[in-house]
C-alpha cells in the first residue's frame, strides 16, 4: 500500500470518528419533552414571546418611575458690566449675580403623569396575562400535535406489520395455489404504500417535535413526549363565565383607561409652567451685595398643545373601539367554545366506539382469511377502516383539546387547571 493511501484511509477513518462522535452528541443532546404543565412552567423564563410580553412591562414600570419624577432646578452664574468702555474697563465695575430657578408644575401636570404611568402599567400586566394565556394554548396545541404526530408513526408502523402479515399470508395462499398471484401483488403494493406512509409520518413527527422545541424555547431538541394530553379527562366547564373577565377583555379596557390618562396629560400640558428663581448679585464697586427674585411664565400664543390633544383624542377613541370589538368578540368565542367542547367530546366518545368496532371486525377478517373463508380483499379492507378509524380517534381527541385549551384560553387560565 502507497504512502498516500495509507494518509486517505487515515483521514476517511478519522472523519468517520469526528462524525460518530458528532451524531452521539446529538443524541445524547436530546431529550425527551418534559410533561406539560412542567414544560410551561419551564418556558415562562425560556419562550422569546412571553419574554417580549415581561420586557413589556418592565419597560411600563420604568415610565411609571419616571412618571413621578420633578423638575430639575437650575443654578446660574450671570456677570455684567465688565470689559466695557470708560469706568466699566475691566472687572472693577462688574456685578455678578448667582441665582437658583425652580419650575413649578401647574394644572394637576404630575399627578397627571403618574395616573398615566400607573395606567400604562396595568396596561402592560393586562396584555402579559393575555399573553401568558393565548401561549400556554399554543403550546398546549403544539404539545398535543407532537404527540399525534409519534401516535400516527406508532399507526403507520402498525400498518407497516399488518401489511406485512397480510403479504406473507397471501404468498403462503399463492404458493398453495389458493389464491392468484395478483392478490400477492395487491398485498406487495399495500406493504408499499405503508412504508411510504411511515417515512411520511416520521417526517410530521420530527417537524411537530422541532415546532414544539422552538416554543418552548429549550436549548435542546425533543425527541419524545413523556405525558399524553390527548387522553386526559374531560376538563371542568363552566357556562356562566363572564365575558368582563376575559384575558382579552381586561386587556383592551386597562389599554383605554390608560389612553383616557394620556388624554388628561395632553390637557395639563397646555397649562403654561411658572419658574420661580432667587439669588445673591455682588456689586464689585462697592463690594455689597443684595438679593435677587424673580418669576417667569410662557406665554401659550404659538404653542397650545392642542395637536397632541387631538392625537390622545384619537388614540383614546380607538382603545374604546377595540374594546367594544373585544367585548363582542369574547361573547361570540365563549358561546362557539362551549359549543365546540361539547361537540368534540361527542366525536371522540363516537370515534372510540368506531375504533372498537374495526379493532373487532379485523380481527374477525384475519381469522376467516386465515382459514381460507373470506377473499384476501375483504381483510385488506378491514386492515384499511382500522387504520381509518384510529386516524379518526386521533383527530377527534386533538380537536377536544384544541377546543378544551382554547376554552381555558378565553377564561384566562392555563390549560389543564380544573
Amino acid at each position: 500500500m502507497s504512502f498516500t493511501m495509507r494518509g486517505r484511509l487515515r483521514y476517511a477513518a478519522a472523519s468517520a470518528a469526528v462524525i460518530a462522535a458528532l451524531a452521539a452528541s446529538q443524541r445524547a443532546a436530546a431529550d425527551p419533552a418534559p410533561p406539560f404543565r412542567e414544560l410551561l412552567a419551564q418556558a415562562q423564563s425560556n419562550a422569546p414571546r412571553l419574554a417580549e410580553a415581561a420586557a413589556g412591562v418592565r419597560q411600563a414600570e420604568g415610565l411609571a418611575r419616571q412618571a413621578a419624577a420633578r423638575p430639575n432646578p437650575t443654578a446660574g452664574v450671570e456677570i455684567e458690566n465688565f470689559s466695557g468702555t470708560g469706568p466699566y474697563r475691566g472687572t472693577g465695575q462688574s456685578d455678578t449675580t448667582f441665582s437658583i430657578g425652580q419650575p413649578i408644575e401647574l394644572g394637576g401636570k404630575r399627578g397627571a403623569r403618574i395616573a398615566a404611568g400607573r395606567a400604562g402599567l396595568e396596561a402592560a400586566r393586562a396584555r402579559l396575562v393575555q399573553a401568558r394565556a393565548d401561549y400556554a394554548f399554543a403550546l398546549a396545541d403544539a404539545y398535543a400535535q407532537a404527540e399525534a404526530a409519534e401516535r400516527q408513526v406508532a399507526l403507520a408502523q402498525e400498518s407497516l406489520t399488518l401489511a406485512d402479515e397480510v403479504l406473507r399470508v397471501a404468498r403462503a395462499l399463492v404458493g398453495a395455489g389458493k389464491e392468484a398471484e395478483l392478490r400477492s401483488l395487491q398485498a406487495q403494493a399495500a406493504v408499499t404504500s405503508a412504508r411510504a406512509a411511515l417515512d411520511i409520518a416520521r417526517a410530521e413527527r420530527a417537524g411537530a417535535l422541532s415546532r414544539l422545541t422552538a416554543l418552548a424555547g429549550s436549548p435542546t431538541p425533543f425527541t419524545s413526549l413523556t405525558e399524553s394530553l390527548l387522553t386526559i379527562p374531560n376538563a371542568t366547564t363552566r357556562a356562566d363565565i363572564n365575558v368582563l373577565t376575559t384575558p382579552a377583555v381586561v386587556a383592551a379596557e386597562a389599554e383605554r383607561e390608560a389612553a383616557a390618562r394620556r388624554v388628561r396629560v395632553e390637557r395639563t400640558r397646555a397649562v403654561p409652567d411658572v419658574t420661580v428663581s432667587a439669588g445673591v448679585r455682588r456689586f464689585s464697586g462697592d463690594n455689597s451685595t443684595a438679593l435677587v427674585a424673580g418669576v417667569s411664565v410662557p406665554i401659550p400664543v404659538f404653542d397650545q398643545n392642542r395637536g397632541n390633544i387631538t392625537a390622545a383624542q384619537g388614540e383614546l377613541q380607538g382603545a374604546e373601539a377595540r374594546l367594544n370589538a373585544a367585548r363582542l368578540d369574547a361573547e361570540a368565542d365563549l358561546r362557539t367554545a362551549l359549543f365546540q367542547v361539547d361537540a368534540a367530546r361527542t366525536r371522540v366518545a363516537a370515534a372510540t366506539e368506531s375504533e372498537t368496532t374495526a379493532v373487532e371486525a379485523f380481527r374477525l377478517t384475519r381469522i376467516a382469511y386465515e382459514g381460507g373463508k373470506s377473499p384476501l380483499l375483504e381483510l385488506i379492507n378491514a386492515r384499511r377502516s382500522l387504520a381509518e378509524a384510529r386516524a379518526q380517534t386521533i383527530e377527534a381527541q386533538l380537536a377536544r383539546l384544541r377546543a378544551e385549551a382554547g376554552l381555558a384560553r378565553l377564561q384566562g387560565r392555563p390549560f389543564g387547571d380544573h
